[in-house]
């Protein structure tokens, strides 16, 4: 009789199921290796986009989430083996696990890293397994697949992911930029413009009215000119010395065109500008702005030939835009010369080239005003120092007087306020010329002979 027992339990174990097949089979109300199933693979940056379309399309359906254990670290998991009470062997159910993912403006999302929903959608049983792109690459995609009674209605829930997914609704309208990895694989992170109001730029009017009117004019009056035929893609080439404001232009034009998603790349980040492209083309209207372009410059005898490529990389991707694509191209350079032989053999992808000149007497005493805010200026005569600053930089004033504030500071620390004087301009502006050597001149972008 206790053998008995024992072969019916044994009989017993032997038949059950594996949970997760059990569950499939339950959901559908038939054999689930005889169902339909559409898969998708996502990148891994966009998880975020991923969770929040999938939150929202399942709002409202009720849907049971369950994490999936792996039957080794090594294992992938995908429905076609949960579909069949054989291969599902080893999966088991578990806790669902999440990912923390940083968004905009210091926020974080917790998002599914792998599980298994069952729902109704339109009244047809639906499923959907999340889980990582079965590779030995460092950089896993995200794999979504989808099973329905019938293929109609897995591939129209699928699309609705992938629509979603690329509108993208963490990205949109923020401040990215884009990295590649040392061994492959992107990574998209979030960013605050700096605020940079228009009267803190000090650049001559009528250059500022120019490059106003090719940036945020044309992306006031965007669906006017596309009405009218007007293509939208442009780029803007800002040039010139150190230190001139090229990269705070840049900034300003970014901040002041609200709705616009930004995307910021420097000259050594320039490898990722195929995936900014293609998040521009998904989340326009867009600006990518690439600082330093000359990093990547053209003369074989300064640059590698890598370089070379993806310069005319970046010049591809320029081109292979639509016309209609309201994206904006913000380019700065301290080497044009090094831009120009590549520009011109590939003419129509900068549509303005504006040089951004050394500070005029004009700007250079706005300078002063805008950077001795908070400091009290007893000077004999404020215009001897513009006219002994001709040929600096608008970074040479901001750090004169920032050094002679601190001069100031070591010279009466106890006062109320900073009180700068002839004596601590001299003392600051010997320091950066003498004391820091042509290194220093270099990088404040002084011209020899002046001051």
């Amino acid at each position: 009789m206790a053998k008995k027992t024992k072969a019916t339990k044994k009989s017993k174990k032997s038949a059950q199921k594996p949970a997760l097949f059990t569950r499939l089979r339950k959901h559908f109300g038939t054999d689930p290796a005889k169902l339909p199933v559409i898969e998708q693979t996502f990148q891994s940056y966009d998880r975020a986009n991923l969770h929040l379309t999938t939150e929202e399309l399942l709002a409202g359906t009720e849907p049971a989430l369950v994490g999936v254990v792996l039957p080794s670290q090594y294992s992938g998991v995908s429905l076609a083996k949960l579909a069949h009470p054989t291969t599902a062997v080893g999966y088991e159910e578990g806790p669902v696990e999440f990912v923390d993912v940083q968004l905009a403006d210091e926020q974080r999302l917790a998002c599914v890293k792998q599980g298994l929903y069952t729902f109704h959608d339109e009244d047809r049983p639906v499923a959907v397994l999340l889980s990582e792109e079965e590779t030995y690459r460092p950089d896993k995609g995200l794999q979504i697949a989808v099973m329905a009674p019938d293929r109609e209605t897995a591939e129209r829930f699928s699309r609705k992911l992938v629509k979603g997914v690329r509108h993208g609704a963490a990205f949109r309208g923020k401040v990215l930029s884009v990295e590649q990895g040392c061994y492959g694989g992107t990574t998209v992170r979030f960013h605050k413009l700096p605020d940079v109001n228009r009267e803190s730029l000090i650049l001559p009017e009528e250059l500022l009215i120019r490059i106003e009117r090719q940036t945020m004019g044309l992306s006031k009056h965007a669906a006017k000119l596309k009405a009218a035929g007007r293509h939208l893609k442009r780029g803007i080439l800002m040039h010139g010395k150190p230190g001139t404001g090229k990269t705070l232009s840049a900034m300003y034009l970014a901040a002041q065109m609200k709705g616009r998603t930004v995307l910021v790349l420097t000259g050594g980040a320039v490898g990722s500008i195929e995936t900014a492209c293609a998040l521009a083309r998904l989340l326009e209207p867009a600006t990518i702005v690439l600082e330093d372009v000359d990093l990547i410059g053209t003369e074989r005898e300064q640059q590698s030939v890598g370089a070379n490529a993806l310069l005319f990389e970046l010049l591809n991707q320029m081109d292979g835009l639509g016309e209609d694509a309201d994206i904006l191209f913000i380019l700065t350079t301290n080497r044009p010369d090094f831009l120009e032989p590549a520009l011109a053999a590939r003419p129509g992808r900068i549509d303005l080239a504006i040089e951004v000149p050394l500070p005029d007497e004009t700007c250079r005493r706005r300078l002063f005003d805008l950077y001795s805010r908070g400091l009290k200026l007893e000077l004999a005569d404020l215009d001897v120092w513009v006219r002994r600053t001709n040929g600096v930089s608008a970074a040479f004033i901001r750090e004169l007087l920032r050094k002679a504030a601190v001069l100031a500071a070591e010279a009466d620390g106890t006062g109320p306020e900073l009180v700068v004087t002839d004596q601590q301009f001299e003392e600051a502006i010997a320091e950066l010329l003498v004391a820091g050597g042509p290194m220093t001149r270099a990088l404040l972008g002084f011209a020899s002979g002046t001051a």
